[in-house]
């Protein structure tokens, strides 16, 4: 709820944020990767909602692209 509070940009910043920290848990083979991938999904699941989207969005779109 708080993040619908604070709108799209403090929405976006948090994506961000955890997109970095999944990058740098990644290139250090940290096994905080399951942790800060577990946030990012979070915050981007947020982000989609308040887009009016859902994840079944994300779904029927990558199906769309199997070959």
């Amino acid at each position: 709820t708080y993040l619908f509070t604070k709108g799209v940009d403090k929405i976006l910043k948090k994506v961000a944020e955890e997109t970095g920290e999944v990058i740098i848990a990644a290139k250090n083979n940290n096994e905080e990767l399951i942790y800060e991938s577990a946030d990012l999904l979070y915050h981007l699941l947020v982000l989609l909602v308040n887009q009016g989207l859902s994840i079944n969005d994300i779904f029927k779109e990558l199906a769309t692209r199997r070959k």
